[in-house]
């Protein structure tokens, strides 16, 4: 970190000189990326509400940890989440219901165990009011190394199974019919949004989580030719958006979170103006 502070330092701008924003700016580069993987597949395989289904288990999963008296409650989030992904590619795999119905049944049964056990007892909600708004000036080292091997591990899982990925998104029967694992790789990539979900809950909020995984594939849709430029599209609009945002919010003194997800439905608006038109 003291390498990325030296850096910055050189810069000429007032907010490098607080070490809040040096830490937010880099959890925006390693996050961004994140989103605009994710938001790829989760697109392509018409799953843009699982996010939504994955917070309110991150959610539920914090409620616990904080019921539990556990230390660090978002380990118990991470480990629920993953649990309800693969749950949720189980029941999926065997089931004849369209994705959208089965996500509705995950999304509204997770939001209410969570309200149920935030309030159980009489409790006050107000002290889980940061997961719903978030706070990316809030992120730690340690939290950011977390979110450099999640990328790691997910530039990986790209590397070795973007094809398959795909094709399993696209048309499950069609992919196995070619061979490839297709509960295998649709558990692979739905643990991993599970875990990219559930660590920046906190710095992004469950109210604007969707829209940053719907968006910059959505945006890069618009303007893509093929499947490589729609990757790399869907990155680098999550990347400008989500620096424009942080830099914004720090001007304006707003929730980034939320500024983010104007930027990047300014995005698709202009993404969707300027589309090529068959």
């Amino acid at each position: 970190m003291s390498i990325w502070y030296a850096m910055l330092d050189v810069l000429p701008f007032q907010w490098v000189s607080m070490t809040f924003m040096k830490n937010a700016l880099l959890a925006v580069l390693v996050m961004a990326p994140l989103y605009g993987l994710m938001s790829t597949m989760i697109v392509t395989g018409k799953m843009s509400f699982f996010s939504d289904a994955l917070g309110h288990s991150a959610f539920t999963g914090i409620a616990v940890g904080v019921l539990c008296g556990a230390v660090a409650p978002m380990g118990v989030a991470v480990l629920l989440s993953v649990v309800i992904a693969l749950l949720f590619t189980y029941v999926r795999s065997k089931s004849h219901q369209a994705t959208d119905t089965i996500i509705g049944v995950f999304s509204s049964t997770m939001v209410a165990l969570g309200i149920f056990i935030a309030t159980l007892g009489g409790s006050s909600f107000t002290k889980f009011n940061k997961y719903l708004i978030g706070d990316i000036l809030s992120v730690t080292p340690l939290e950011i190394g977390l979110l450099a091997i999640v990328l790691l591990l997910t530039v990986t899982l790209w590397v070795l199974a973007s094809n398959q990925m795909v094709l399993t998104a696209v048309h499950p029967q069609l992919a196995s019919s070619r061979g490839v694992p297709v509960d295998w790789v649709q558990a692979a990539y739905t643990v991993c949004i599970a875990v990219v979900v559930t660590l920046s809950l906190t710095w992004v909020g469950l109210m604007v989580l969707n829209s940053l995984l719907v968006l910059p594939a959505a945006s890069a849709r618009n303007v893509s030719r093929n499947l490589r430029e729609y990757h790399l599209w869907s990155i680098l609009i999550a990347l400008a958006c989500s620096f424009a945002g942080l830099m914004t919010s720090y001007y304006v003194g707003c929730s980034t979170g939320a500024t983010i997800s104007m930027y990047l439905a300014a995005c698709f608006a202009l993404t969707f103006a300027c589309r090529r038109r068959s």
